[in-house]
């Protein structure tokens, strides 16, 4: 199949801000790190992040950093964001899913770079791109997303930073700074090391960063299938092994950033290889994936505001084939490559211009918003964004191109090359958001949205209904095959959010948050049989239509200083409640992958350099499944994790063991487990085992800078 042309993506907007003169003390919309006063930036207004304030959860490197030894996966740093679930994939390729919203319904922004996954079966995922040790804070819009930050997306928006480039101080001379670090998890025998090195004078500053991780198949907490086949002639699985879900990957980047006076020129480049990457839920691997990304941005501070302009390639190569856990030859066939290439360009300009104190005109080419704070009580967020999205194809042909093709294949290519490939979709956001404070101990917000996302490259182009085929476009997990639609419509939900905050006045000894929503998708891309009927029990053929589609749910989380001794040091708790119900309103059917009732609760001590965490984890019974797809149902599970962290003042020591009592259970949102066998036959692996969770690890890292 041939998509010569990715979605063009174009938006004109205008922007006016109003706020508060407190915000230009706060000074967090300058170019540089605090520390450096070489600069002085006094800015009347705010940066793309103030919107941030409404309907958002900020993740700092401090709050990552303790992740860093127990995952190698960027979207898990997210797990314990209200809300928030991790659809299953490769070792470091999970799928964020926000309120039953996930992978291309959300929009993820990686340094300004919108990345798109080049695969069929998004096996490379924007978070993908950038380790967890180089993530330096995350921003998550759960629901309503400010039209600021982006479109094309209607379940939410993640923004991934790295660390903003440091600069010596005046008389300092040359700044050198850096960082290693190594890690360990027994589980999979993983294992992997970074390390960064800053040198920097007053006005250039230079760093790279790099770091590799790998791992083998991991375990799962008991005997979860009953064949230890794999395919291959003298090649077997035990039975808790979770066949094709080790990975390695390797990761580098060098930072380059220039500032004179009130200018700064930052360039980063990018390389991602990862040699391999099994997935249990998919039909292939990912026999090789190499990035290359090249992000120049540009901050200017002027009399009249801020000039902010930045532009980005990124080209992806992209291999799939059988990992060591699947057959690998058909008949006469040695294994099945399937190769892409990616190509992503983005340019991105607006500016601040300060017209009073208190008002601020923005203009960009992302964007159109209105933000007044009417009282010091109120505060509001209106925004307007068009987006036009054209996506084309070019006509298809299969295997075989003559004579007695099995599968349809001459039939489905005549079809889909007799009709117009080119799409144009024209898409409308709106966003109104409210937050009424009427003191220090208490907060409430309301937001009302319209978001639009056009149907991806394989949600439309992808043609074939043979069976071997159709499985290879497949990014929900779930061991079905699926066929595109040309004539599918761009989902449209409207969504009404709320959220009540009750806290302390410094909010560090209680809070309690509650955050109801209601969703409702028209057009919601879901699917049906291709063919006649799709017997129960068994993987089948299917293809994307345009449905209607209703989410309801709520997010509750909280925290309490239970205890604080002099001797014994401070005692929190914590917890997360999130319940999501999704369903077909067409069909009647319930949406696919929506996590189960689940919640966390968390004692934390910190005495000193210590801390010390036991987490429990609860996750009811998944029986609210998808008929069409077959979804593979789910029993309900406990879990316990141990963490402990020390930091000296150059060597932080973090250890922890995951799923301490080694119990076995499947994955609400790992989908079918089709990771080892003969795959490429739609049923020549048997139906109804899900992709197992972990069992017992335990990991430990360190780190040292200097």
């Amino acid at each position: 199949m041939l998509f010569p042309r990715k979605p063009l993506p174009f938006a004109l907007s205008l922007a006016m801000s109003a706020i508060w003169n407190n915000a230009a003390a706060q000074g967090d919309a300058s170019p540089v790190l605090p520390e450096t006063p070489l600069m002085t930036v006094v800015v009347v207004g705010a940066p793309d992040s103030t919107d941030a304030e409404l309907n958002s959860v900020t993740l700092d490197a401090a709050s990552l950093q303790p992740m860093h030894a127990a995952t190698s996966d960027t979207a898990s740093l997210l797990r314990d964001v209200p809300g928030l679930n991790l659809q299953g994939a490769g070792g470091v390729s999970s799928l964020p899913s926000i309120r039953g919203l996930g992978d291309d319904r959300l929009r993820i922004k990686v340094d300004g770079m919108d990345l798109i996954a080049s695969c069929p079966n998004h096996m490379n995922p924007a978070l993908s791109y950038i380790d967890p040790t180089r993530v330096d804070a995350i921003k998550v819009f759960a629901g309503i997303t400010p039209v600021s930050v982006g479109g094309d997306s209607i379940g939410g928006t993640l923004i991934v930073e790295s660390a903003r480039p440091q600069f010596a101080r005046a008389g300092e001379g040359v700044l050198t700074r850096g960082s290693v670090g190594t890690f360990y998890r027994s589980n999979g025998n993983a294992m992997g090391a970074n390390a960064a090195v800053t040198v920097a004078g007053e006005n250039l500053s230079v760093t790279y960063t790099g770091s590799t991780a790998q791992s083998d198949n991991y375990k799962a907490g008991d005997n979860f299938k009953t064949s230890t086949l794999t395919g291959r002639l003298g090649h077997t699985l035990p039975l808790d092994e979770v066949g094709s879900s080790a990975y390695r990957s390797i990761n580098q980047a060098l930072a380059i950033a220039l500032r004179n006076e009130n200018h700064l020129f930052d360039l980063k480049l990018g390389r991602q290889h990862i040699p391999y990457e099994n997935f249990p839920n998919q039909r292939m691997d990912m026999t090789d994936n190499t990035s290359d990304q090249v992000n120049l941005g540009y901050t200017g501070q002027y009399q009249w505001g801020v000039l902010k302009a930045r532009v980005y390639h990124e080209k992806t190569r992209h291999e799939m084939n059988f990992g060591d856990d699947k057959q690998f030859v058909y008949g006469t066939a040695p294994g099945m490559p399937m190769n892409s290439d990616g190509k992503t360009t983005g340019v991105s300009v607006n500016a601040d211009i300060r017209l009073s104190e208190r008002d601020t005109v923005r203009v960009g080419s992302e964007y159109q918003a209105y933000r007044p704070r009417l009282t010091p009580q109120w505060t509001s967020l209106l925004g307007l964004r068009h987006e036009t999205v054209r996506t084309d194809a070019g006509d298809a042909a299969g295997y075989c191109t003559s004579g007695m093709c099995m599968g349809n294949q001459l039939a489905d290519s005549a079809s889909f090359n007799s009709q117009d490939h080119s799409r144009t979709d024209r898409n409308w956001d709106l966003t109104a958001l409210a937050r009424y404070t009427p003191d220090a101990t208490q907060t409430y917000e309301v937001g009302l949205a319209q978001k639009t996302r056009s149907p991806n490259l394989y949600e439309r182009y992808t043609w074939s209904t043979w069976p071997m085929a159709a499985i290879m476009n497949n990014f929900v997990g779930d061991g079905n095959g699926y066929v595109g639609n040309l004539d599918l419509k761009p989902e449209v939900a409207h969504t009404l959010s709320l959220a009540a905050d009750w806290h302390d006045a410094r909010q560090k000894v209680w809070g309690v948050r509650i955050a109801p929503y209601y969703t409702h998708v028209r057009d919601y891309i879901d699917a049906r049989c291709s063919s006649a009927s799709c017997p129960d029990g068994q993987f089948n053929v299917l293809k994307y239509v345009n449905q209607s589609a209703r989410l309801v749910g709520v997010d509750l989380s909280g925290h309490l200083l239970a205890a604080s001794t002099p001797a014994y040091g401070d005692f929190t708790v914590s917890g997360i409640v999130n319940v999501t119900r999704g369903e077909n309103r067409d069909t009647g059917d319930n949406l696919y992958n929506i996590m189960p009732l689940n919640a966390k609760l968390a004692l934390t001590q910190k005495r000193g350099r210590l801390t010390n965490t036991v987490e429990a984890q609860f996750v009811a019974a998944k029986h609210t499944v998808s008929d069409v797809r077959n979804e593979v149902e789910t029993s309900g599970y406990s879990l316990f994790n141990l963490r402990s962290s020390y930091a000296w003042k150059q060597v932080r020591l973090d250890v922890g063991i995951d799923n301490l009592f080694d119990r076995g259970y499947a994955l609400p949102l790992g989908g079918a487990y089709v990771g080892q066998g003969m795959t490429m036959s739609i049923n020549g692996i048997p139906w109804g085992i899900a992709v197992p969770g972990p069992g017992r690890s335990v990991y430990a890292g360190v780190n040292y800078q200097f």
